[in-house]
């Protein structure tokens, strides 16, 4: 079996674009969530917020993607970007195995602020980053070293030097043209969930380039959304204090 590079993020944490840019590479296999299709339309959805009459897909269900990835990572190299809380109860040292582990982490107060924007109703079971922080600390502990993780804000600001960081964190070969793209793309191609509507600005880009650092104020949001970000941020600087590049 070829290398499985999971990135294992959180949504709105600019994982997407990372993908993307995974993509322009051209010697991997890129899968879009693909835990997460079956997590949200699988035959048996797990999402705390389904309701009868919501999509669904007969035959898909997290075993058969499993299935899915493995299958195509005996014809090649896999990279997978997903979210660790669709499959926490599949955690076990031989599951694990097959991976080369890496996390992407962002900010709780961009993330959450920004999951209220496209999902006023989200749940909290949905923005997971207990579920993040759970699954590094069990690698550390199994592997008795702790996986790479990149943060979103330090892979902006310098894109080149942390997506050298880590390729070679994963061991695989830097390709500093995978880091532009000519604009009109279409990432919705590659999503399941609705269109690909929240990769629009993902679509008008023309690759990873340097941003400067922004901050967000919680300030004026909703007590609800405070409260969450209270409950994330911990497990967020779980991982911040380990990431790649400090």
């Amino acid at each position: 079996m070829h290398k499985i590079v999971a990135l294992w993020a959180v949504p709105r944490s600019t994982s997407t674009a990372f993908e993307w840019m995974m993509r322009q590479r051209g010697d991997l296999d890129c899968l879009h969530e693909p835990f997460g299709e079956a997590w949200y339309q699988g035959e048996d959805p797990l999402w705390p917020r389904f309701t009868a009459g919501e999509k669904t897909t007969p035959g898909l269900t997290l075993e058969s993607v499993w299935e899915d990835i493995r299958a195509r990572a005996e014809q090649g190299p896999v990279f997978i970007k997903d979210f660790p809380h669709y499959i926490n109860h599949m955690w076990d040292a031989e599951f694990l195995s097959h991976f080369t582990h890496a996390f992407l982490i962002r900010d709780p107060a961009k993330t959450i602020t920004s999951m209220y924007n496209k999902w006023p109703d989200f749940d909290e079971l949905e923005v997971g980053f207990p579920e993040q922080r759970a699954l590094f600390d069990l690698l550390t502990a199994l592997n008795g070293i702790a996986p790479p993780v990149i943060d979103s804000d330090d892979l902006l600001e310098d894109p080149h030097r942390m997506t050298r960081t880590f390729c070679e964190a994963v061991d695989i070969p830097f390709l500093s043209d995978a880091l532009s793209w000519e604009p009109g793309g279409d990432p919705s191609a590659h999503s399941w969930w609705d269109g690909g509507s929240f990769h629009a600005n993902l679509a008008k880009s023309t690759g990873l380039t340097p941003q400067k650092r922004k901050y967000v104020d919680l300030e004026n949001t909703p007590e609800r959304v405070q409260r969450v970000h209270r409950r994330m941020k911990p497990h967020y600087d779980r991982l911040h204090a380990n990431r790649l590049g400090v």
